[in-house]
């Protein structure tokens, strides 16, 4: 089989794509990954952690929006790779991949991991590929309300299937000493971290509005880039809290970094299932998390402080509430540590994956 994905340099469905080809790989089956990539951007972290793996990595490098040449290389690439299924993740692949796909006669699965809204272009990319899944053997859907998004969208639903994602585990985080030596944080300061993209439906400006609210010595970290840097940069200044945060940018292999905070936020409009909570579950860092998306089907009241979506005041109020609290910090890390292996560990993700592939192979 073959996983069609046009990743970006680090991000939850990079993590996802490589978590799932890996483990499939581990569990014999033959996989690789098709990648569409900008000139020069052939050796991005992903490439490198996939053939680290042991699952070979075909890049497609296409200069700009060149969708014909494109749609043409991949279907060269599934001509001599003949797999049973390509399985998509991310609009441009359900797009263009998944017609090569079909042109071949290929089975076709798409990963949903979620809509993010955003400008008329972006909104324009979503319609059409919210119209491409009504065309694929299988969509699957991250979490609860993306199912009836899509069923609310067209797409029959005997074909849409429920898997949220599971975790694939990472490289040893570092400690929290030397997290906070690679971060720049000093040893004694309470330390919120934000980790994602910087984009409207990530809701980064919440947590800056929750900033104000929270009384006594503390900081932000924020680990991540994107449209909305510089709006929010001009944010922190207009609410003179810019001499509380830290913009750390893009760091590859940030989840090794979480144990430099003493509190995670998840502050986002929409969700999937976000990946960054399971890094920060499989961390040990105490989370205060927007009850969207799949995220209350991952995380409870034992193992986070969840908070309605743009709601700056009880986020605000949650935060502080743990800081002042250690003993419940720790009743919530070891919580939370424990559902995470319990309910997301990766062989059951994989098997799930593999079940769907097996019976979209028996129907044809």
């Amino acid at each position: 089989m073959v996983h069609a994905v046009a990743p970006g340099l680090v991000g939850g469905l990079e993590s996802v794509v490589q978590s799932l080809a890996i483990g499939q790989h581990s569990n014999g089956c033959q996989v690789s990954v098709c990648s569409v990539v900008s000139p020069g951007k052939e050796d991005l972290p992903l490439h490198q952690a996939l053939l680290a793996g042991g699952v070979p990595v075909t890049s497609v490098v296409i200069h700009g929006r060149q969708y014909l040449r494109e749609l043409r290389q991949i279907t060269d690439v599934l001509r001599r790779a003949a797999p049973d299924i390509v399985h998509t993740h991310g609009y441009r692949s359900d797009l263009i991949a998944g017609r090569a796909a079909r042109s071949q006669g290929v089975k076709t699965v798409s990963t949903v991991h979620g809509f993010t809204g955003g400008d008329w272009k972006n909104r324009l990319y979503e319609r059409l590929q919210s119209r491409s899944f009504r065309r694929f053997d299988a969509v699957v859907a991250v979490s609860r309300p993306l199912v009836a998004r899509l069923a609310g969208q067209g797409v029959p639903r005997e074909r849409i299937h429920l898997i949220p994602n599971g975790w694939g585990g990472s490289a040893p985080a570092l400690d929290r000493t030397e997290a906070r030596r690679v971060l720049g944080i000093p040893p004694d300061d309470f330390v919120v971290g934000w980790v994602g993209r910087l984009s409207r439906e990530k809701g980064a400006d919440v947590l800056l509005d929750a900033l104000p609210m929270i009384s006594g010595s503390i900081s932000l970290s924020i680990l991540g880039e994107g449209r909305e840097s510089d709006r929010l940069r001009t944010q922190a200044e207009s609410l003179g809290i810019s001499n509380q945060i830290r913009w750390h940018g893009t760091i590859p292999g940030a989840n090794r970094l979480y144990r430099a905070f003493d509190v995670f936020a998840l502050s986002s409009r929409t969700e999937g299932t976000p990946i960054a909570l399971f890094e920060a579950m499989a961390a040990g860092v105490p989370i205060v998390a927007t009850a969207v998306g799949g995220v209350p089907d991952v995380v409870g009241d034992q193992e986070a402080r969840l908070v309605p979506a743009e709601s700056p005041g009880e986020l605000a109020q949650a935060i502080v509430g743990l800081r002042e609290n250690p003993g419940q910090r720790k009743a919530m890390t070891d919580a939370a540590s424990a559902r995470l292996a319990d309910a997301y560990s990766l062989p059951a993700w994989v098997a799930r994956y593999a079940g769907l592939y097996g019976s979209l192979l028996v129907s044809r």
